[in-house]
């Protein structure tokens, strides 16, 4: 172990083992040090090809974007033997006329995303570190966490709490990818601004009749929206994944009932459009909120992920958004590694931050805005956004725009090649 590194990761999760991946693709030619530092055990599946889906298994939807990025860093291919692929999506207004479907076909790509398992999503990244990590450019530091960071002489001094004892580590760049109750961005004085929804995300995995014909439904409701994921099948059973947006007082309710009860509850209030609901696995709830961190970046430090900003869950876009960030800070560093300029520069994180400014506010705009304007219970602005929608069907050039936005392609890639 050293006591300097170019770069110092906070949190392993899937965002900071992203850019971890990012980075050491690069790390040998470049001679850059890294080092992760995640509070939780890592653990990495002795035998990854005897994966086998989890029906109580917590998802992502990941844009064809995300998967464009996770080809770039050489996982993609061992990925995508446990994905679902979504081919067409479907946006409905319940009670409404208006509706729009987008197809994969149409927009001449294999699909308009894949939905994985999470956990799934973290051994690929966290074995793919263990097996191309060196001692020259990769420590793990685990179970550790970061106590105290501080800018001396030019550099981020770290204090890591560890099981073994006390560490004292420096580097030029501290970015912190240790989420969105990030207790460290309270120590150092970033400030957020937060809104609360007054709304609580159900999640679960449910299983369903018939095929799901790899359809994504995202069906705005009176109480909020709801989404379904079409999922690998397990045991013969199909399954989707669901996000179920309730007010708060009626969170309790639905973890409280019996599986019976909730498959009734979510036919009632979903439909039939997907087949009958005839199972339910564990179920989550947890407060949605819009939070943004004030700076994301500082001479010495980036955030990332749900620590620089949490998304309400419609369209399914905060990964997404997550991952896009990652691969902007990767080029941007092994573009200053090249140039041979201080990973830690505030210039440089500064363009970095720039070239995010408005794929960001875009897609915090879309999330905020969407499930604001289908909560208003008016008849005049129901029609006006039922026609929209509607208008959005018909109208290939829109639609076009529209799917482009929801796969993660309307701002230029990184190249991390």
């Amino acid at each position: 172990m050293k006591q300097h590194y170019d770069i110092v990761i906070m949190g392993a999760g899937m965002v900071g083992a992203s850019l971890a991946a990012a980075l050491l693709q690069h790390a040998k030619s470049l001679n850059l040090s890294i080092a992760l530092i995640e509070p939780n055990p890592l653990h990495v599946q002795a035998e990854p090809d005897s994966y086998q889906p989890s029906f109580d298994g917590r998802v992502t939807a990941l844009a064809y974007g995300s998967a464009q990025i996770f080809q770039q860093l050489q996982l993609w291919d061992k990925l995508r033997e446990q994905v679902q692929a979504i081919e067409h999506i479907h946006v409905s207004d319940r009670g409404h006329f208006g509706a729009a479907r987008l197809h994969a076909e149409q927009e001449k790509v294999p699909a308009l995303g894949y939905v994985v398992e999470n956990k799934w999503l973290g051994q690929v990244l966290n074995q793919h570190l263990q097996e191309h990590a060196n001692a020259d450019l990769l420590d793990f530091y685990s179970p550790a966490t970061v106590t105290e960071a501080l800018r001396v002489d030019g550099k981020m001094q770290l204090q890591l709490e560890t099981q073994q004892q006390p560490l004292i580590l420096s580097t030029d760049l501290l970015v912190m990818a240790d989420g969105g109750r990030s207790s460290l961005r309270d120590k150092m004085g970033i400030s957020y601004t937060e809104e609360i929804y007054q709304q609580q995300a159900l999640v679960c995995n449910v299983g369903i009749d018939r095929p799901h014909n790899n359809i994504a439904y995202e069906r705005f409701t009176d109480t909020g929206p709801m989404a379904l994921l079409p999922l690998l099948k397990q045991n013969k059973q199909h399954r989707c994944g669901l996000v179920w947006t309730v007010p708060e007082q009626q969170a309790d309710d639905l973890l409280a009932m019996t599986e019976r009860q909730f498959c009734t509850a979510l036919q009632q209030r979903f439909g039939f459009r997907a087949g009958r609901f005839n199972h339910v696995g564990e179920r989550f709830c947890y407060p949605l909120k819009l939070q943004r961190a004030q700076e994301q970046v500082r001479a010495g430090v980036a955030i990332l992920g749900n620590a620089a900003h949490t998304l309400h869950p419609i369209a399914g876009q905060g990964f997404n958004l997550a991952l896009r960030g990652v691969a902007a800070l990767a080029e941007h560093l092994l573009a200053a590694a090249r140039n041979g300029q201080s990973l830690g520069d505030y210039e440089v994180l500064y363009q970095y931050q720039q070239s995010r400014l408005a794929d960001q506010r875009a897609t915090i705009n879309f999330s905020d805005k969407s499930m604001r304007l289908f909560a208003i219970n008016n008849p005049l602005l129901a029609l006006g956004r039922d026609a929209g929608l509607q208008l959005l069907d018909i109208c290939p050039a829109a639609k076009t725009l529209f799917s482009r936005s929801a796969m993660g392609l309307a701002s230029p890639m990184a190249d991390l090649h």
